[in-house]
Parts: structure tokens; C-alpha cells; sequence
């Protein structure tokens, strides 16, 4: 990411000045080599900061693994994290208790299903699941999710 951020600059300020980008293409080497060295650019560290962040959100591992390889981490890098968040979160089925939970997360910051007005619910229900199949979740979890209940404070902030 840093290597793609430098060569875009250094394209946008050649562009200006009329000269040939491809003359500082060892500076943007030499300069993410120093970053590397000095510990500030570590792919690991950054996934997993991300990873936590996304999972905040509720994002699904399909989709938390394309988000993390737009920003140019490698597969293994990527599995690894992943494989960390599951030692973390301490059982032998860790993915499938993270992938709930960032679900969960997902329809309560969508107001889906349990987090939608009482009324509302079963009219709303396949456009609920169809939502959280766009968001990389599976059919069976998505529907156990969406039949759930609400958390209690959730659903008191949505009936005010």
C-alpha cells in the first residue's frame, strides 16, 4: 500500500512538472525498504488492527479477506491473521463463534431482522436475508441470526 501511495504522488508531481516518473522508482523501493527496517510498515500488524476493526463492524471472513487483499495483503498473511483470531477467541470452533458474532454485530448496525421494529419483521425478512448474503454471511447463519432476539439495550434505543 505504501509502495502504491508513493508512486502515485511521485506520478501526480512528475505530471506537473512534465518529467519522467520512472526515474524515482529505486527512491520508492529504497524508501519502503527503510519503512520495512524501521518497523513501521508490517503487514501482520496492520491485517490484524484491520481485521479487529472489521469485525467490529460485522464483516463476514469472505468479505474481511477481500478488503484485506485491496489493500495489498498477501494470502498467507491474510490466513494467518485469520487463523490468529481464531486461536484468540480460545475454542476449537473460534471462526464459527467470531463469524456470529461479527453477524450479530452486522444486523444490529444494519437494523435488521431482531433489531427491526416488531411490526416490521416478517415483511422485511427476505430483504434481511437477501442483505446478509451480500455481506458474505451463509443462508444458515443468517437465518438463525435474523430469528434471534435482540439484545436489550439495542431494542430499546430502536422503540424511542
Amino acid at each position: 500500500m505504501l509502495r502504491r501511495v508513493l508512486a502515485r504522488r511521485i506520478e501526480r508531481r512528475c505530471r506537473s512538472r512534465d518529467e519522467d516518473a520512472s526515474a524515482h522508482a529505486g527512491l520508492i523501493e529504497e524508501t519502503v525498504a527503510r519503512a520495512q527496517r524501521a518497523g513501521l510498515v508490517d503487514d501482520a500488524r496492520f491485517a490484524a488492527a484491520r481485521l479487529r476493526g472489521l469485525r467490529r463492524r460485522g464483516t463476514s471472513t469472505r468479505q474481511a479477506q477481500a478488503r484485506l487483499a485491496a489493500k495489498g495483503i498477501d494470502r498467507e498473511t491474510i490466513a494467518a491473521t485469520l487463523a490468529e483470531e481464531d486461536e484468540a477467541a480460545g475454542t476449537q470452533e473460534g471462526e464459527a463463534d467470531t463469524e456470529e458474532k461479527a453477524a450479530v454485530a452486522y444486523a444490529r448496525r444494519r437494523r435488521l431482522g431482531p433489531y427491526r421494529r416488531p411490526e416490521t419483521r416478517e415483511a422485511n425478512r427476505e430483504r434481511d436475508l437477501a442483505a446478509m448474503a451480500r455481506a458474505g454471511f451463509s443462508y444458515a447463519l443468517a437465518k438463525a441470526v435474523l430469528a434471534g432476539q435482540a439484545d436489550e439495550d439495542a431494542t430499546s434505543d430502536n422503540q424511542e
